[in-house]
């Protein structure tokens, strides 16, 4: 029957990886296998790739047909190369001791290319490492900056507003500082509010004895106006004599005058 080495996929959808089979022709391709000759992981950099060199090199002989991506692979592990090697050594060109030697030097060498690659690929992923950490501190500065610049103008204000309470502060300190002053100097005169408090007492003190006083003589008057009652009506008589003793006396003055006038015209006749 016709043999194929063929790749059989497993793992899960997006991360598959594969086992190199010799399979028969007719079986499906993930299906029964007759022997496994090794695996190939491409989610790697570098792929994964494990293949059992001396049974690949059997069913390569016994006729076996690879795939073109599993001929690849037997090619990238020295598979091939050890077939022709051992197919100079059935012609007598060489010998297996020889076969050996070169297949061998045949992998220090792919080994070598290998770690060569390896360290290029890690060293390109440091590179990149180290140029994403330079645009991300870049782009904090920017930000950075850009944050500084659009806050200068409230720090301004922030500072304009503490010079001035710092200012109306100082101000207030003056004020009161003259105000103490003052005080200070006003101070000697304090004495004169006790006088005029004492005065103030000796006021309300002597207000209470004042009405009291006013209050004794309205009384006295007013008994004195009760007793001159009956007196005034005794005098009302006594005024009226007064008034007719004038009235006789004018009538006698004027008859003694007439008698006089009459005496002088007497004598000069």
């Amino acid at each position: 029957m016709p043999v194929k080495i063929r790749l059989q996929r497993h793992g899960k959808k997006g991360k598959p990886f594969y086992w190199v089979v010799a399979a028969d022709v007719r079986a499906k391709r993930d299906g029964k296998f007759l022997e496994k000759l090794g695996i190939y992981n491409p989610n790697t950099n570098p792929a994964i790739i494990e293949i059992n060199v001396d049974n690949s090199v059997k069913w390569l002989q016994n006729g076996a047909q690879p795939t073109e991506t599993a001929r690849r692979i037997l090619s990238y592990k020295g598979v091939l190369l050890k077939k022709h090697l051992i197919e100079g050594v059935k012609k007598g060109a060489l010998t297996e001791e020889q076969v050996e030697e070169r297949f061998e030097a045949w992998l220090a060498e792919k080994d070598k290319l290998v770690a060569k690659k390896t360290e290029g690929l890690a060293k390109a992923k440091a590179e990149a490492k180290a140029k994403a950490l330079a645009a991300e501190k870049e782009a904090n500065e920017k930000r950075m900056m850009a944050a500084a610049a659009a806050d200068a103008p409230a720090e301004e204000e922030a500072e304009a507003v503490e010079a001035g309470e710092e200012v109306a502060v100082e101000a207030a300190v003056e004020t009161e500082a003259t105000e103490t002053v003052e005080e200070t100097a006003e101070a000697p005169e304090a004495p004169e509010a006790p006088e005029a408090e004492v005065q103030e007492t000796a006021e309300q003190e002597e207000a209470p004895v004042a009405e009291e006083n006013a209050e004794a003589a309205v009384e006295a008057a007013e008994e004195a106006a009760k007793e001159e009652e009956p007196k005034a009506e005794v005098a009302e008589p006594e005024a009226e004599v007064a008034e007719e003793a004038p009235a006789a006396e004018e009538a006698v003055a004027e008859e003694a005058a007439d008698s006089e006038e009459t005496k002088a015209s007497a004598e000069e006749e």
